[in-house]
């Protein structure tokens, strides 16, 4: 059991918790929220024992592994499936040992803790994480090295989820993520066999992964049972009771003290008078609902509606190099009031896609008609590199607004949530979701016909989510989003579109069919992941080489070198077995060892397989 008992943390000054306990029992999956910036991920830090507690304590079963996700990328030759493999600390260093003891009785012990954690298995269940978090077959082969820092963050997200930890912390995993990734992340969660805690601001993933909810409000820490959706009911009843209840509180309290003003002077009361007023010192004061209502967020209304469509594209193709484009015979119509979301795995040309109808990409064949006036704003995350750090969001605006008064500046600011002080705060200062509303509202200054929102939600707090959705479905233009944020997109699109196979297809179900797909298609990638892809499907411009498939020659070396290492741990195992009266002496251990050998004689079988497949296309490649 991980207990936080009456634990008070203070950070720069400030405190973030306040004498707060709170018991989470094994094997509990928990959804740990609360508003940005209040302290969910210093909790975290304390858990690890990384922070200093200013009171109280947390303690945690002395055998507990405890597992969060890096927080730098991995970055080396290593391929992915290495990485991931190296996450289990025990079984890496039971291999390494396997290779170099020599001790019978030492060998038979390392082969039968190798079986109880399914060591030889390990591979197959690496590369499934692999795969369900958007990874190839041929992508699992290549060096780390050769991906950017998102996907290699995919692998650190892999390597913990492998090592399946006794306590798994995670701190907003889905930013990583596209929406496929994210399904597959809820359904892997939802069965996670051990504890976890995971930071999310992702409604969805709280509904469908999670049984508790841990809430952190004005430093104090709450657990609730159920879902995300069930908390908020929760929450709320709770609310409604502590208002009710303070109110009451403070009518009782202006009742004792109007008798206490009264009587305080007369000697026939002042005993009375006395007693009220310890009756009031007594009272632990009922700490009413503060409300901490969510600025509001609001795109500016387009000059005029333009005629549709505002956007055809007929059979275009395009990319980033004539001879390898990303999409391929692109026909398309946007309306004037579109809601189109983007589906398909990142990689598959949805940046690409945005970047055409932006007019960032020109076409290499086919046609782009646009309306007349057309304008269209772009919000990408990547775009907060571009914001000046030394600047404020009010100077961002003055760029924009030259010749307009002082004040009329100053209410722009304040409309896109900036308002006081906080319009003067440098950009370096500003929190990921101060940037990205600082970023919509630089997106939209100027009342654009479409809006592109390219993963608006990353760092956006719940609130401030469902306000980015109540300001897309005021909009009265088009919007295209991609987001893996499924809440969002249910609440606002009202058409799908797939991007894949270098194609833009409209899909036919919900989001609902769709992550039954991705599932089931994931499932099938991790259990035949000697299929062929078909081809293009996984051009990925943005990665710093193109998709290849995994060499013959090179399957051919890495069977033969799998072929040797099981070979060896058979030998061993087979040494273990002959020494005499094993069999009698520890009948157990004897067991357990004949058990290895016919994992391991499995392990042999499929190793010669793949090497007799990657044999015969060598074969037929050269002939």
């Amino acid at each position: 059991m991980l207990s936080i008992n009456d634990i008070s943390i203070r950070i720069a000054g400030r405190l973030l918790i306040d004498q707060s306990t709170v018991q989470i029992v094994p094997g509990a999956r928990v959804g740990f929220v609360g508003r940005n910036g209040v302290g969910k991920s210093t909790l975290f830090h304390a858990i690890r024992g990384d922070l200093p507690l200013e009171a109280g304590s947390i303690s945690i079963p002395p055998r507990w592994r405890i597992g969060s996700l890096a927080q730098e990328a991995p970055d080396g030759p290593e391929t992915l499936v290495e990485v991931v493999l190296k996450a289990d600390l025990e079984r890496d260093a039971l291999l390494r040992e396997a290779e170099t003891a020599h001790d019978p009785e030492r060998i038979a012990d390392i082969q039968t803790r190798l079986v109880d954690i399914d060591a030889h298995s390990a591979p197959a269940r690496a590369a499934a994480i692999l795969s369900g978090l958007g990874f190839s077959t041929a992508d699992q082969a290549r060096s780390c090295s050769e991906f950017s820092g998102g996907w290699r963050m995919r692998v650190a997200l892999a390597a913990t989820l492998f090592a399946a930890p006794d306590l798994l912390l995670l701190d907003e995993p889905t930013n990583y993520l596209d929406l496929e990734g994210t399904l597959w992340l809820e359904d892997h969660l939802a069965n996670y066999p051990r504890t976890v805690i995971v930071i999310s601001h992702d409604r969805d993933l709280l509904d469908t992964s999670v049984d508790q909810i841990l809430h952190l409000d004005r430093g104090k820490l709450t657990l609730y049972k159920g879902t995300y959706s069930s908390f908020e009911e929760q929450r709320a009843t709770r609310e409604m009771l502590d208002a009710k209840h303070a109110r009451k509180q403070m009518d009782e309290r202006k009742r004792l003290q109007a008798f206490v003003d009264r009587f305080k002077a007369k000697a026939s009361k002042a005993k009375q008078a006395q007693s009220r007023v310890k009756m009031l010192e007594r009272m632990k004061p009922v700490t009413a609902l503060v409300t901490q209502d969510v600025r509001e967020i609001t795109f500016p209304v387009p000059e005029k509606l333009l005629s549709p469509p505002i956007i055809a594209v007929d059979d275009v193709s395009v990319g980033y190099d004539p001879a390898k484009p990303v999409l391929n015979h692109v026909t398309l119509r946007i309306d004037n009031d579109d809601r189109i979301a983007l589906l398909g795995s990142n990689g598959n040309g949805k940046s690409t896609l945005v970047k055409l109808l932006a007019g960032k990409l020109p076409p290499f064949s086919g046609k782009v008609v646009r309306a007349a006036n057309l304008s269209v704003g772009y919000f990408a995350q990547h775009q907060t590199d571009e914001l000046d750090l030394e600047g404020s969001a009010y100077d961002h605006l003055r760029r924009l607004m030259p010749d307009a008064p002082e004040t009329k500046v100053r209410a722009r600011v304040g409309a896109i949530g900036f308002s006081g002080k906080a319009g003067d705060t440098k950009v370096s200062s500003l929190s990921g979701g101060e940037k990205a509303r600082l970023l919509l509202g630089l997106a939209t200054f100027y009342g654009p016909n479409m809006i592109i929102l390219d993963e608006p939600t990353n760092h956006l707090d719940i609130d401030s989510r469902a306000a980015l959705a109540e300001a897309i479905n005021e909009y009265p233009g088009a919007i295209i989003m991609v987001s893996h944020d499924r809440y969002l997109i249910e609440a606002c699109a009202d058409q799908l579109w797939v991007v894949a196979d270098r194609a833009v297809t409209p899909y036919d179900g919900d989001l609902d069919d769709y992550r039954r797909s991705v599932l089931t298609a994931r499932g099938m990638r991790a259990s035949g992941r000697d299929r062929n892809e078909r081809g293009g499907s996984r051009d990925k411009p943005q990665r710093p080489k193109a998709e290849k498939r995994v060499p013959p020659k090179q399957k051919i070396a890495h069977a033969e070198s799998e072929i040797a290492r099981i070979t060896g741990i058979i030998e061993k195992i087979d040494a273990a077995l002959a020494l005499p009266d094993l069999f009698k002496r520890d009948p157990k251990q004897a067991a357990q060892l004949t058990k290895a050998r016919a994992s391991a004689a499995e392990a042999l079988q499929r190793a010669e397989d793949e090497w007799l497949a990657a044999s015969s296309s060598y074969d037929e490649a050269t002939s």
